[in-house]
């Protein structure tokens, strides 16, 4: 992973007592709320409901055994002895005294971490693929060129103060583990006819309140462009975005009312005058970040195949686990290793400080001290040799963190909701928590099949409702919550955005909407390889309108 220079630290380091100033100013009665909100925007530092809430950066979802502890200390010693990971690879502490707030970013500096640009109109954290870089189906690891964009946006002088915040994911495998067509500008790292690296381009996409997929603009960009076409991208959208409606002023509106090809017109006009300045990548400068990222040496391991067969047929809980949550690793002797923030009951994404240690070591000794923050709101170890699978497991079992549902319905992505946060109509914790329960069951949970249920509090979708399989989205209706079912999203490289499937649901009868849901779906599949997204597809929605409704008349 990448380390900071010089620069870095001095910047990083400048900036915590900065904000140490700020925020002293601010208790005194100096500073007005109306004057600090932007400067502790700027810090990653929110005003929720019941208390601040500081979101530290995690750039592309990477993380070592150090990073990890420091974070289960922070969680210990500045708020209430956990944290809650995000779908956009960061994590969230809900309860830090504001007092607090510069000495925890004190402690974040001191392991190469801080809390810029995790909120206000800015280029937000660059996300990636959690499996990048140990992915057998990966093109080239999307880490570098993340950390390029990083670098390149970080207090970006012209790009700071954008019409709306702006996100950018990178993906470079077939598989889109990273979402990159529901971003607002989603890299796609790919080798043309000659063998040379570049990237496919999409803009324009996004959830919130009007939910599009990206428009491809460029279908192969080269690699020493990629600062150059991200700058022009950017600019055409800071100069003509929109700053007279909030609602309207992210890019995908851009693109909508420009239309592809005349936005794609502009770009490439600014592409070109661009392309051949200061910002053309040298092949050295990527060459020399890209080594950061270098894959650890993984020894030969041949006898962990022998071991793990026979550990699999004595344990029916591993080797469910095993079928589960380990994926195939470029090395055949390793796997990859998906460790779930969501055992049965349990909040999705949140970790206390005792389990984060605890992964923190396991990593240390057995994943060549790497972890991965999944936007699915998971931890991964990326590189995990067969013959240390069955030690992991114990570590996890150990920690309540050896659930065996990683792609399945268990496995919720739900955002804090309204029980953390102020623009939030509904709560989104406790539906995933009833959800979780019922459908807890680890054979159920295997005849269902892969299965992904994404919660939002409100329109802002922080959840993800609009791509998941099924989406529930909080809504408030005469005082009231009320959740609204869609059917059929998936942020995957077949993007789709769900459908409304009718009138919204009480919470008292959300669990048992999803269960006739699934009921219909186990009902008309072809047989048991047919997940739901493909059932979904082919058949539509009227089944399931029919099954939850009865007729088109009370559905709507």
């Amino acid at each position: 992973m990448y380390r900071y220079d010089e620069f870095d630290h001095a910047f990083v380091t400048e900036r915590v007592e900065q904000f140490r100033d700020q925020v002293e100013r601010r208790l005194s009665g100096e500073l007005a709320e109306d004057a600090f909100k932007p400067l502790r925007l700027m810090n990653g530092v929110y005003l929720q409901l019941h208390a601040y809430m500081l979101r530290i950066a995690i750039p592309y979802g990477t993380l070592s055994s150090r990073q990890l502890r420091m974070l289960a200390h922070i969680a210990r010693t500045y708020d209430r002895g956990y944290g809650h990971f995000t779908t956009r690879q960061n994590l969230q502490f809900n309860w830090p005294k504001l007092s607090d707030i510069p000495d925890a970013l004190a402690d974040l500096a001191s392991v190469e971490m801080h809390a810029l640009q995790t909120s206000g109109n800015c280029i937000r954290n660059v996300t990636a693929d959690h499996f990048a870089g140990a992915a057998a189906d990966e093109i080239a690891d999307p880490r570098p060129y993340a950390e390029i964009l990083r670098q390149w946006s970080s207090v970006h002088p012209e790009f700071s103060f954008l019409p709306r915040k702006f996100k950018i994911a990178v993906t470079g495998a077939e598989s889109d583990r990273a979402a990159i067509q529901v971003h607002d500008i989603g890299l796609h790292v790919k080798k043309n006819d000659k063998g040379e690296i570049g990237f496919a381009v999409y803009v324009g996409g996004g959830q919130g309140r009007t939910p599009m997929i990206a428009k491809l603009i460029r279908d192969f960009l080269p690699e020493e462009d990629l600062l150059s076409y991200t700058t022009a991208i950017v600019r055409v959208y800071n100069l003509h975005g929109r700053r007279d409606n909030k609602y309207k002023a992210r890019i995908k509106i851009l693109v909508h009312e420009t239309g592809t090809e005349e936005l794609t017109r502009q770009v490439e006009a600014e592409f070109a005058a661009l392309k051949d300045t200061e910002l053309k990548l040298p092949e050295k400068d990527v060459q020399s970040i890209s080594a950061y990222f270098a894959p650890p040496d993984l020894p030969e391991r041949a006898e962990g195949w022998e071991n793990l067969a026979r550990w699999k047929k004595a344990d029916s809980g591993f080797s469910r686990w095993v079928q589960q949550n380990v994926q195939p690793h470029k090395n055949p002797d390793y796997g990859m290793v998906t460790i779930s923030l969501k055992p049965i009951g349990g909040i999705p994404g949140d970790a206390s400080d005792a389990q984060m240690d605890a992964i923190a070591d396991l990593a240390e000794e057995y994943a060549f001290d790497e972890i991965r923050v999944s936007h699915e709101q998971n931890l991964i170890l990326p590189h995990v040799a067969l013959a240390d699978l069955e030690a992991v497991y114990r570590g996890l079992v150990a920690i309540n963190l050896a659930e065996a549902n990683a792609g399945l319905i268990t496995d919720i992505i739900a955002c804090p909701g309204l029980d953390y946060c102020a623009l939030a109509n509904a709560r989104s914790i406790p539906l995933a928590q009833e959800i979780s329960r019922r459908f807890g069951n680890a054979e159920r949970q295997a005849e269902i099949g892969e299965l992904k249920i994404k919660i939002s509090g409100c329109i802002n979708a922080c959840g993800h409702h609009h791509v998941g399989h099924i989406g529930l989205l909080g809504v408030e209706k005469k005082g009231a919550e009320l959740y609204q079912i869609t059917l059929g999203g998936s942020g995957d490289e077949h993007t789709s955005i769900g459908e409304i499937i009718g009138r919204g649901f009480e919470p008292d009868r959300v669990t048992d909407a999803i269960e006739t849901i699934v009921d219909t779906y186990l009902a008309l599949r072809l047989d048991q390889s047919e997940n739901f997204l493909a059932a979904y597809r082919r058949v539509g929605p009227q089944p399931f309108k029919t099954a939850l409704y009865g007729s088109a008349a009370e559905a709507a």
